[in-house]
C-alpha cells in the first residue's frame, strides 16, 4: 500500500492558473459579458444566457448538478428576469459534461450535433436525453432576440465536439480541448483524434471572440491562453519527433529477447520520457500541472506521429 511519503512531487501551480473561490454551496457564478454567465465548481464549467423568452443553458455537468439551477436563480433574481431553462445546448455526448441534463425535464429543447444524437443512442442513458434539434455543420440558435452560432469543424476531442460561438457576447465555448492556464489532462484530454485536436486551437482562433470557456477547472480563458496551449502542444510534437529520430529501439529488443511487448514498452517509455522532459521544464511555472500528465499526453502524440503520420517508421531493407 502506497503511503503519502511515497507519493510523487509535482511543480507548484502558478497563481495565474487559479479561478475564483466557490461559495458555501460549492459553485461560483459570474458574468462573462452582458447577459451571458458562467458557472463552475472548480473542476467543471457550464454557461447560460438569460433572454426575454427564458434561459439557454450550455452543458450540464453532473458535478455541478442542482447548483446549475441555483446559479440561474441567483442571476435571475438579481436582474429580474426569467429563471426557466428553455433550451439546453450539448457541446458533445460525454456524460461528465451533460450528465445532469435530465434535471431540466422533458419540456426543455435540447440542441446538439447530429453525431451527438447518434452516439447517445448507443448508451440509452436517461440522464442524457437525446437532442431535439440537430445539425451536421452549422446551426444558428435564436432565443429571445439572442443569437448562438453552433459549428462542427471535424473530429477533435470527440467525433461530435462543437464550437459554440456567441458573437454578440464576444465568447467562444470549446470543451475539452484547451484548459486555460493548465497543461492537458491525461492522454491529451482522453483524445479521439490527435491531429484534429492539434488543429482545433487554430480553428478556435479563426472565430472572433475575447472570452473562452474550456469546460474545466476554475477560470475563463483568453485568446492568449489558446495561443499558449497551441504552442505547448506543438512543442510536445516537435520533441516527440526528435525522440523518434534519436532513441534507438534495437537495444531494447536485444535486452528483452523474445518478450516483444517488454521491448516495445521499454522503448516507448524511454522515447516518451526523452520527449516529455524538456517540455515539462519549459512550462513549469507557466501552465498549472504541466508536468502531471505530460507523459501520457506525450505518449499519445508520439504514437499519433509514429502510426498516423509515419514519423520514424522505416522500411526493412
Amino acid at each position: 500500500m502506497t503511503t503519502t511519503n511515497e507519493l510523487p512531487d509535482f511543480a507548484p501551480v502558478p497563481h495565474s492558473a487559479h479561478g475564483p473561490a466557490v461559495n458555501e454551496q460549492g459553485y461560483f457564478v459570474g458574468r462573462v459579458e452582458k447577459n451571458l454567465y458562467w458557472v463552475t465548481d472548480g473542476g467543471y464549467q457550464a454557461a447560460f444566457l438569460t433572454t426575454s423568452d427564458g434561459v439557454v443553458l450550455f452543458d450540464a455537468p453532473p458535478t455541478i448538478g442542482h447548483n446549475l439551477q441555483r446559479a440561474v436563480d441567483e442571476i435571475a433574481s438579481a436582474n429580474g428576469v426569467s429563471n426557466k431553462v428553455t433550451h439546453l445546448v450539448y457541446s458533445h455526448h460525454h456524460a461528465d459534461h451533460i450528465g445532469a441534463s435530465s434535471l431540466f425535464g422533458k419540456d426543455v429543447v435540447r440542441v446538439g450535433h447530429a453525431g451527438t444524437k447518434r452516439l447517445l443512442r448507443r448508451y440509452d442513458d436517461p440522464a442524457r436525453p437525446l437532442p431535439d434539434i440537430t445539425f451536421e455543420r452549422d446551426h444558428t440558435l435564436r432565443v429571445g432576440g439572442e443569437r448562438v452560432d453552433l459549428a462542427w469543424r471535424g473530429t477533435n476531442h470527440t467525433p461530435d465536439n462543437i464550437y459554440l460561438h456567441l458573437p454578440e457576447h464576444d465568447t467562444l465555448m470549446l470543451i475539452d480541448v484547451v484548459v486555460p492556464g493548465w497543461g492537458s489532462f491525461a492522454a491529451f484530454n482522453v483524445n479521439s483524434d490527435v491531429p484534429g485536436s492539434m488543429a482545433a486551437p487554430g480553428t478556435a482562433l479563426s472565430f472572433p471572440w475575447r472570452h473562452f470557456i474550456g469546460g474545466h477547472l476554475g477560470r475563463l480563458g483568453t485568446r492568449d491562453d489558446v495561443v499558449l496551449h497551441r504552442q505547448y502542444i506543438e512543442d510536445i510534437a516537435e520533441s516527440a519527433r526528435a525522440a523518434l529520430s534519436t532513441v534507438d529501439p534495437m537495444p531494447f529488443y536485444a535486452r528483452y529477447g523474445d518478450n516483444t511487448w517488454a521491448a516495445v514498452k521499454a522503448y516507448l517509455d524511454t522515447a516518451t520520457e526523452y520527449a516529455a522532459a524538456p517540455v515539462a521544464r519549459k512550462y513549469a511555472g507557466v501552465l498549472g500541472a504541466a508536468d502531471v500528465f505530460i507523459a501520457s499526453t506525450t505518449f499519445v502524440i508520439l504514437e499519433s506521429l509514429r502510426l498516423e503520420a509515419g514519423v520514424g517508421l522505416q522500411i526493412h531493407p
